[in-house]
């Protein structure tokens, strides 16, 4: 299971030109479940992504969380990050998850991130081809993985 997280002062994610999620300061996830994937491992990532302490206090320190800031979360899923790209140019997708077990966890894992961080989480459509716009802040970007 991997997530990339970034600090963003807005992102904004469209489906065929129609916007369909948009959130303000806050966080964009790319989320992606591997095959072997488990609850356990959700449930590391989700805590993680909820408490990363990754925003600046009153002294310009990173060291609050995105609750603490009051910010907003944008989760996409996005089975790219399972690419393996070890051999030749063409990257293998072979370790991504099989679609409808994907979906399920992706959605799982958005609902309980909602729960962790006590307010909706804002998501991207599964499978669809997304364009997302968004201002980094920072630019701050960490992976997770487990």
């Amino acid at each position: 299971m991997k997530a990339v997280v970034q600090v963003v002062k807005k992102a904004c994610l469209s489906v065929d030109g129609q916007v369909v999620s948009k959130i303000g300061k806050g966080l964009v996830v790319f989320f992606c479940v591997e095959k072997g994937d488990d609850e356990e491992k959700m449930r590391y990532i989700i805590k993680k992504l909820a408490g990363l302490r990754i925003f600046a206090d009153e002294n310009g320190k990173t060291n609050l969380s995105v609750k603490e800031v009051n910010g907003e979360i944008l989760f996409v899923s996005q089975f790219t990050l399972a690419g393996d790209c070890e051999r030749g140019f063409r990257p293998s997708f072979f370790c991504a998850e099989e679609p409808e077990k994907a979906k399920a966890m992706y959605e799982k894992a958005g609902n309980m991130l909602s729960s962790e961080v006590g307010k909706p989480v804002k998501f991207g459509v599964f499978g669809a081809d997304m364009q997302i716009e968004q201002t980094n802040d920072g630019p701050f970007t960490i992976l997770l993985q487990k």
